[in-house]
This record gives C-alpha cells, structure tokens and sequence, in this order.
C-alpha cells in the first residue's frame, strides 16, 4: 500500500460509498444476493435504509445488467478490472467512480450488500478512528473477526490498489492491506434485544431464515 501523504488526514466533508453486490450467490442456489427477499424487501434495501444516512453518494458495484437496480436510484458500477476478482476489485471500481462523483470526499465507505444489521454509526466511528491514527484504511471488527469489506478508503490509494490487482495478482482484501497504515474498530452486538453481530452476512439459506427470525422478533 502507498505511504503518500494526503492532506484530506483532517479534512471534512461527506464521506462516500460503494455497495459490494458482486457475490454470485452460489450458497442461495445462484441468486442475485442483493436482491434476495428479506422481511418482504429486497436484502439490499435493507443495507441502504442503514447507509443512506451516514453517506453520500452511494453507488452500487455489481456486474451484469443495471437495470435489475432500477429502483434503487444508485448508479451502478463494474469492476474495472475483468475476471471477477473479488470485492478488492469492487473496492477499486468505487475509488474510481469516487474521483467524478465526490471528487472532495476524503473517504470512500464499502460495505456488503448482504450485511442487513450494519450499525448505524459505522461510518462516524471508523472516519474518527482513521482521522486520529492518520490512516489509510480503516476497518471495521467484531468479535474479535476483522471484516475488511466494511471499510473507510482513502482516495488516492487507487493506482496502488490497480497494480496489486493487474500486475502482482492480489486478490484478498486483508493481503493488500497488510503493512500499510490501517487500523480497525471493535463493534459490539446488537439489534434489538437480542445480541446479533452487526456484519452477520447472508450466505447460506439458514442464514436467511435467521435474518428473517431476527427482524420479526425486533419487530422491524
């Protein structure tokens, strides 16, 4: 990862974000992730009702045709570079939509679309760590597990971000953020009253029916 300083270490402005929707979903029979019905809407809207808030703009990354997206509003956006590398990919397609639609923001979010229970100040607490440690990256952790997915990036680690993906083959998000200036926050359960991780993911069928028990007992 590039040490280059930035000037944007204090500056403040509206952070932006980019979706990850790239999974191909092959735990839920090949279905578009994102789209997936969770307590009667679509699991992405899910991710944007606690998003929307604490960002903007937002786009979308997923391959495909956009349209299925429609109703969402977002511009969606590919992977800049082919051969569905993974969401570090996705990441690079959000930093390189960043540099036209929110050229001042001094950070660009990512999340997943299939993480329903998001904590709603994810972005407030991973930008004052990352603006008090200086860093580069900031990545969010619970129980004791870091999910570098869920993450603040500063713009201008693009070009670094490109060549690890083209020229030195690096695919896994946490081998490229090794050795650079990265920190991480520690989230506590939540949603409700009953203790959930807030990145717990939809992968699996079970996993659905989990979220959909999670949300009717939190009456949500």
């Amino acid at each position: 990862m590039s040490r280059t300083p930035t000037t944007q270490t204090r500056a403040t402005g509206q952070v932006a974000a980019v979706v990850l929707a790239g999974g191909r979903g092959s735990r839920l029979g090949g279905a578009d992730k994102a789209l997936v019905q969770l307590a009667g809407r679509p699991l992405l809207a899910h991710v944007l009702a606690r998003l929307r808030s604490q960002a903007a703009p937002i786009a979308l990354n997923a391959a495909g045709d956009p349209a299925r997206f429609a109703e969402f509003g977002l511009p969606v956006i590919a992977d800049p570079v082919p051969g569905f590398l993974g969401p570090l990919a996705g990441v690079l397609a959000g930093l390189d939509w960043m540099r036209e639609a929110a050229p001042e923001a001094p950070w660009l979010a990512s999340v997943a679309a299939d993480t329903p229970f998001l904590p709603r100040d994810l972005v407030a607490r991973l930008r004052a760590a990352g603006e008090a440690a200086e860093a580069e990256v900031v990545c969010a952790a619970s129980g004791g597990r870091t999910h570098f997915v869920a993450a603040l990036w500063r713009p201008h680690l693009g070009p670094t971000m490109r060549a690890a993906l083209v020229e030195r083959g690096v695919r896994r998000v946490e081998a490229w953020i090794a050795g650079g200036r990265a920190v991480t926050v520690e989230f506590a359960a939540e949603f409700g009253d009953e203790p959930v991780d807030p990145f717990f993911n939809v992968n699996r069928p079970e996993d659905l029916a989990e979220a959909e028990r999670l949300i009717a007992g939190a009456g949500a």
